[in-house]
């Protein structure tokens, strides 16, 4: 077990026991009041919420003692690509943009959009590590918010839950090349535990029984069934609403029927 943050609670809590000031924890909370309906009812492949995994990155981050702004983008760094914005799409957009940007300010809506743009796989990895030297002080923190997001992904074995697809995905990132990463940031620490949790992934086995067997290769939402009823509540509402309307108008319709067919027939007798 690893003493990261998991709740908003925790979290909260931790940021105190580092001394980050009014002004920090004020900023991480407005983050945090944004991931609640960006990620209410979505989960990750292992069945974790995906409010954990967010909470637990920015944790990580605490830890670390980095700037509360970067806290508050690893709050939010998976908003554009897996936040729930209400337009069923994904990815980045202006209004989106515009919405995390009045939620948080600039700078942190900047970590985010960075994060979300920075391509991370086997073929990119390496030349990461090759060019950190030469990236500026926010690309940098970009890298770190990443490097976060991969060890919490690892806590707990949580990657190996996720089932085969993702493990695959993951185990094929060259780990390595992230462990050189944390120390050409400056964070010892992070390199180490990042080594340990790949170490303790390839060596551990979990139950069939125990690792994800759905379809969901990737994160999902779930609706609570009372939601959907009231959805299909509403619809039934909404139809019969209609319904009601059609009908009325084809009866009005049909009233004036016998008044409008008698005035033509008065106009062909008179012609």
């Amino acid at each position: 077990m690893y003493p990261y943050a998991q709740t908003n609670i925790q979290l909260f809590n931790q940021l105190r026991r580092e001394g980050y000031s009014n002004t920090d924890l004020c900023c991480i909370h407005n983050a945090y009041q944004l991931v609640i309906p960006l990620f209410t009812g979505c989960f990750r492949a292992s069945g974790k919420t995906f409010i954990a995994h967010l909470v637990g990155t920015a944790s990580i981050l605490c830890a670390l003692h980095v700037p509360a702004k970067v806290i508050a983008a690893g709050l939010l760094h998976a908003a554009y690509a897996s936040g729930d914005f209400g337009d069923g799409g994904k990815g980045f957009s202006d209004v989106k943009h515009q919405h995390i940007k009045r939620a948080v300010g600039e700078e942190v809506e900047d970590y985010v959009a960075k994060y979300t743009f920075l391509r991370w796989n086997e073929q990119t990895i390496p030349t990461i590590r090759d060019r950190l030297d030469a990236l500026d002080p926010t690309d940098r923190n970009v890298v770190l918010i990443r490097l976060a997001n991969e060890l919490e992904e690892y806590l707990d074995l949580g990657i190996l839950y996720c089932g085969d697809v993702k493990y695959q995905r993951y185990m094929n990132h060259n780990n390595h090349y992230m462990v050189e990463m944390a120390e050409k940031l400056g964070f010892p620490t992070l390199a180490v535990e990042l080594a340990t949790v790949f170490k303790e992934t390839a060596l551990a086995e979990i139950p069939v029984e125990l690792r994800n067997q759905s379809s969901h290769s990737a994160s999902f939402f779930l609706v609570p069934n009372s939601y959907r009823k009231r959805l299909s509540v509403a619809f039934s509402h909404w139809l019969v609403s209609k319904l009601h309307h059609l009908s009325s108008a084809i009866v009005h319709k049909l009233r004036h029927l016998p008044f409008a067919i008698g005035m033509r027939m008065k106009s062909h007798v008179k012609s």
